[in-house]
């Protein structure tokens, strides 16, 4: 009997049949997937299409039978569950720094790694449109450069620019390019920042991804920071507030003791709390003094007190009074 066209092909359609179209429900009846492989230029009888599938479970596949007026048959374990994809998928559609088309691309793509059916449950469930985004194309692949230049411990160039009040783009050192030792990346406050060692001032710097331009990986090797500066990522960020530098400072803080998860959530469960009274807590934590450090001491109101050092306790009060200085008192209408 001569060979089938296609046949060789039978048994990767039957797969992929079964991943698009079926998950427990619903299942595919047998005359169904014998008929779906007709669409795709395929012949198969009942017998063949038996072994087939015993030929998928044995490589692997769990292809499931359920009895009823005939046999169907459906795939249970995949490599994502559904509530596993609908977090991947809300993550990228709520990521700042991914644009808009790239976020419904690749929900695209989680969405292609279930069956249509809860395909279509994962794409009502994200909304991009209306969501902050931004507009750099590039970032995409320059996160990917920037984690090839880290891996290979390689230098990159780069342009930098900050935004104008008009929304143009204005470029640092006049559009020179930076050259720097890359150290990582860290996501902060929903951003990518390139952490990088700048030998020239002997210096860590961080960069946000979505403002860098033409990043080069270099031929050059990359310098790590010297053993003095006792450089650790993880501790360079969590001193930051939302990636603004300043001075270095240990700082005393006084709490209220509701703010406890607050103070956990923001400097760590290593964070040495000790009590102070019946109603507040004290915490002693190394942070870059910043205007956000500022910021985020103003927004914890009255529950929140700097101890020491006198000059940051000095700064703040200061700040608090220029800040109010912008909302003079209404004039009494008596």
């Amino acid at each position: 009997m001569p060979r089938l066209p296609n046949q060789k092909l039978k048994i990767l359609y039957l797969a992929r049949i079964l991943m698009e179209q079926t998950a427990p429900e619903p299942p595919l009846p047998g005359q169904q997937l014998i008929a779906e492989l007709a669409r795709c230029g395929i012949e198969c009888e009942r017998k063949s299409l038996y072994d087939d599938l015993e030929s998928l479970r044995s490589f692997g596949y769990s292809v499931e039978t359920r009895r009823g007026r005939g046999f169907s048959y459906f795939l249970t374990d995949r490599e994502f569950e559904l509530p596993e994809l609908k977090l991947l998928a809300d993550a990228v559609a709520s990521s700042r720094f991914i644009t808009k088309k790239k976020s419904e691309e690749l929900v695209a793509k989680l969405a292609s790694l279930t069956s249509r059916p809860l395909a279509r449950s994962l794409q009502r469930q994200v909304y991009v449109a209306n969501r902050v985004k931004s507009s750099n194309e590039q970032v995409y692949y320059n996160i990917d450069a920037l984690h090839e230049s880290v891996a290979e411990h390689r230098q990159i160039s780069f342009r930098y620019f900050d935004y104008t009040v008009e929304k143009k783009k204005e470029y640092r050192k006049e559009g020179g390019e930076y050259v720097v030792s890359p150290c990582a990346l860290v996501w902060d406050d929903d951003k990518y920042y390139l952490l990088a060692y700048y030998p020239k001032y002997h210096i860590i710097l961080h960069f946000r991804v979505d403002k860098m331009e033409r990043i080069r990986v270099l031929q050059d090797e990359a310098e790590n920071p010297p053993e003095e500066m006792h450089f650790e990522p993880a501790r360079y960020t969590q001193r930051m507030f939302g990636m603004f530098g300043g001075n270095e400072e240990t700082v005393r803080l006084r709490f209220k003791n509701d703010l406890i998860g607050v103070v956990l959530d923001r400097f760590g469960q290593g964070v040495m709390v000790r009590r102070d009274g019946d109603d507040h807590f004290v915490v002693d934590v190394q942070v870059e003094v910043s205007p956000q450090f500022f910021g985020w001491l103003f927004g914890l109101g009255t529950s929140v007190t700097v101890v020491a050092p006198a000059e940051v306790a000095e700064q703040m009060r200061r700040r608090l009074l220029e800040a109010a200085g912008q909302y003079p008192q209404p004039q009494d209408r008596g």
